[in-house]
């Protein structure tokens, strides 16, 4: 019997003595299992990964610890057994991150959109503009000396998505960081916003942590390009698969994607401080995909990120059916 159908057997075991709060094994000092999560600077930027952590610590005798990285140090991270599972959002990264057999049961949990943000007299001339455009100006008003972009530059989802729409819009970012008006941060999200607004300058921000910015007053920067298909933000969390790293908690962190995707949670994230900022920071994703068919986003979502026609390939998942409630992977 394999480490992963082992593993099947004892998370099963545990998801029932969890729901009693009486499962004893992996524990910490407090006497607690523990699951360590690593995940994007945008999801905790925001606060949102602390208050799915009060809410899971509340039902489970589970203390769980979120290395807050860019996707890129996300995966590392799992990868080297520092992690239990991963929270991303960098499609072909995932995509990667499972083929090459470290993760297993992939599941979209959110979206939100990117924005292109910069000062509020808009030199570059992008409002309102459509990707390719927007870009264009801001390479064009930057070769001449007019606005500074602050790129992160720090193989983050956000980072990702910037080298892509760099390349849809005729231009490279490995040529354009070299230029003067072109910098680079090298930090996470809250930090980048920082930068940003000190010099006045561009850049490419998740909605999340900008509304958090702005609504403190950490920055004046306003949004000029914003809930475009190409500038969706989809966020997935996937399990690190204990064949490859056989020292991680696969029970529980089985058990943490079945608490995102339940109803209770995803009705939470979706209301995460909408009422302060007047808008969701994050849109829940589950029951939108199970009716697909019905939402143009939902089809965005699928065009952007799924694999292979499906949130997760069969043989990362049909290993172990974790039911038919709709938190089954391309259920």
């Amino acid at each position: 019997m394999n480490t992963t159908l082992k593993w099947i057997i004892t998370v099963v075991a545990a998801i029932s003595i969890s729901v009693a709060g009486t499962a004893c094994y992996l524990t910490v000092n407090s006497g607690k299992r523990r699951l360590i999560v690593s995940t994007t600077t945008s999801l905790y930027d925001t606060g949102l990964l602390e208050l799915l952590e009060k809410n899971f610590e509340e039902k489970y005798p589970i203390d769980v610890s979120f290395i807050s990285a860019g996707t890129g140090r996300a995966i590392q991270l799992a990868k080297r057994g520092d992690a239990d599972l991963i929270l991303v959002h960098a499609p072909e990264k995932e995509k990667t991150f499972l083929n090459e057999g470290y993760g297993l049961f992939r599941k979209i949990i959110a979206y939100n959109f990117f924005v292109i943000i910069g000062p509020s007299d808009d030199p570059a001339k992008i409002k309102g503009l459509n990707i390719t455009e927007a870009l264009a100006n801001i390479v064009s008003a930057g070769r001449k000396g007019q606005i500074v972009w602050v790129s992160r530059g720090d193989e983050s989802g956000t980072h990702i998505k910037e080298i892509k729409l760099w390349s849809m819009a005729g231009f490279e970012w490995s040529q354009l960081k070299n230029e003067d008006w072109f910098t680079e941060s090298g930090t996470g999200m809250g930090k980048t916003l920082l930068i940003a607004n000190e010099r006045n300058a561009y850049t490419l921000s998740d909605i999340g942590t900008y509304l958090r910015y702005r609504e403190e007053g950490l920055i004046s920067l306003k949004i000029l390009v914003d809930k475009r298909k190409e500038l969706l933000n989809v966020y997935s969390v996937i399990a690190v698969n204990p064949d490859r790293v056989p020292t991680v908690n696969f029970g529980d962190a089985l058990l943490f994607i079945k608490f995102l995707t339940s109803n209770e949670t995803q009705t939470l994230i979706g209301e995460f401080k909408k009422d302060i900022y007047g808008e969701s920071l994050f849109y829940p994703a589950v029951s939108l995909l199970k009716e697909k068919k019905e939402s143009l986003i939902a089809q965005w979502i699928m065009e952007a990120a799924f694999i292979n026609g499906t949130e997760c390939p069969s043989r990362y998942w049909d290993i172990f059916h974790y039911g038919d409630d709709g938190t089954g992977c391309g259920k």
